[in-house]
């Protein structure tokens, strides 16, 4: 139809819209304002009422929800330049699941799956109405709700908003090196690996102590042998058989160039690592001593005679050594506290004490443990936070509060706990185990969540060491193999463990 003769058809003369004008404004969009359906070139002045009615039409709410991208192409760049300020970070994805779930019924429950990328408009679903100020509950959340919650988010909500921001994080569950080590002990009251400062690896195999530099990779004993590759260079520390004697622990000083050696027969030897020389021979225990712990100049040493021996090694015939005594068994695991003030011991009379520098007697006493505690470590985060490990009879991880004297947490690892060691960049610990099932876990506290399960040693895990840098772990088994893990991370956490009880965080 010409357009000039409808727009005639349309007027008349006395300026009064035509029913066939009225009946075209009927099919009019509903979003048009009266403005716009008012008539054309009309000589009577327009009237309105008091009621607004706003123009919607530029809206254009057909094309964003009939994109088959969700997204309009004309206001695309916009919105990711408007998200770009808002949903920046976690907190704005984890918004915005949360209002697609209550307004669109979306059924988001975990936020690892969404991205700060992930900015499609979702449709609602025909029985959901975006402007419905009372929201019905639906039937496939109020099964899971308890009749008692005050929540006013849905049951995928919540699920929502309690799971992690992030992936957990990735551990390789294969050894990374392998070591072969003939004549390493099947005995859980040993101490037979250490990992120096200087990143060299002291162990005790028989007769002979060896060592292993991880700065060239290089196997410097007969018996270390990288398996499937030559040993390019053969020498050792030292060798008791001359002596009839044999090695039952090892521990390295703080700075990385003595290691003592403990033996069957009650000695403990000072060795010079860089010269292979031995510097002293400190007597005084009457039977084999499995336990050694470093404090500067101060050894500390456990052994069966149900003793421990402190003594300066700078001077040790003039300064008298201090007899700690309270064990009635085999003294088995000794650790110094990252402060240097205490020491915390455990023996197979399933005790566990806390000494102080001045004290002969126990300050602290635990005796929750229902078999011989081995594992001991003490937290780099948490000022007086002590982990212990039972035995096969008791199988649980504990955690204490040192300074209050207070257990905190526990839980059962289902298998004999064998040694623990802390991460020193974040607040997580591994622990081995032995029977029955020789596995490595790796935990995240205080959640006391499993991050990884690693298995390998078909003998119990009776020995740890954790390398210098943080990031690396040797485990050690009857099985006669060391094995090497990437089990922590070098990023250091940005959240700190913080109590006030700890004294240290308020000194500026």
């Amino acid at each position: 139809m010409d357009p000039e003769y409808e727009r005639r058809l349309l007027r008349q003369k006395n300026g009064q819209i035509s029913p066939y004008k009225q009946q075209l404004d009927r099919t009019l969009s509903p979003y048009s304002s009266p403005v716009q359906r008012s008539p054309v070139n009309s000589p009577q002045k327009d009237k309105y009422g008091d009621r607004f009615i706003p123009s919607r039409a530029g809206a254009k709410w057909a094309i964003d929800f009939g994109s088959p991208n969700g997204v309009s192409p004309e206001s695309q760049q916009n919105r990711k330049a408007r998200d770009a300020t808002t949903d920046s970070n976690k907190d704005g994805v984890a918004y915005n699941s949360l209002l697609k779930n209550e307004l669109l019924n979306a059924g988001i429950e975990d936020l690892k799956a969404q991205s700060p990328d992930d900015r499609r408009i979702l449709v609602p679903s025909e029985s959901k109405n975006l402007f419905k100020y009372k929201v019905k509950r639906r039937l496939s959340d109020s099964s899971d709700l308890s009749p008692y919650s005050l929540s006013p988010v849905s049951n995928k909500s919540q699920k929502l908003l309690r799971s992690p921001r992030k992936a957990i994080r990735k551990i390789s569950k294969i050894p990374f090196k392998v070591l072969d080590a003939p004549e390493l002990q099947d005995d859980f009251y040993l101490n037979l690996v250490d990992w120096s400062s200087q990143n060299v690896l002291s162990v005790g195999l028989g007769t002979c102590v060896y060592l292993w530099s991880a700065c060239t990779s290089q196997d410097i004993s007969p018996k270390l042998m990288y398996k499937k590759a030559p040993c390019p260079k053969v020498t050792r520390l030292c060798d008791l058989s001359c002596d009839g004697d044999s090695v039952t622990s090892v521990s390295w000083n703080e700075r990385g160039n003595y290691v003592a050696v403990g033996t069957h027969k009650g000695f403990v030897q000072i060795w010079d690592a860089a010269a292979s020389k031995k510097i002293s021979t400190l007597e005084g225990h009457s039977a084999r001593v499995g336990a050694l712990a470093w404090n500067a100049d101060m050894l500390s040493s456990g052994s069966r005679d149900r003793l421990i021996l402190q003594r300066d090694i700078k001077t040790p015939s003039s300064m008298p050594e201090r007899r700690l005594q309270g064990h009635r068994q085999e003294v088995c695991g000794l650790k110094w506290s990252p402060d240097h003030q205490h020491l915390a011991s455990g023996g197979n009379d399933n005790k566990l004490f806390v000494w102080n520098m001045n004290s002969c007697q126990p300050i602290q006493t635990y005796t929750e443990h229902l078999a011989a505690v081995k594992a001991i470590a003490w937290s780099p985060h948490q000022h007086g936070l002590l982990a212990s490990g039972g035995g096969t009879a008791d199988r649980y991880m504990r955690f204490w509060n040192t300074l209050t004297g207070q257990p905190l947490q526990c839980i059962d690892t289902g298998s004999q706990v064998c040694n623990l060691a802390w991460s020193k960049h974040a607040n997580e610990l591994v622990s081995t185990h032995g029977y029955s099932q020789n596995q490595i876990l790796v935990w995240k506290y205080p959640s006391l969540v499993q991050i990884a399960k690693l298995t390998g040693h078909s003998y119990r895990v009776l020995y740890l060491a954790t390398s210098p840098d943080g990031e690396a772990i040797v485990t050690g088994a009857g099985d006669e193999t060391l094995r090497f893990w990437n089990v922590f991370s070098k990023t250091r956490s940005t959240k700190e463990s913080k109590s006030v009880l700890n004294m240290f965080t308020s000194i500026r």
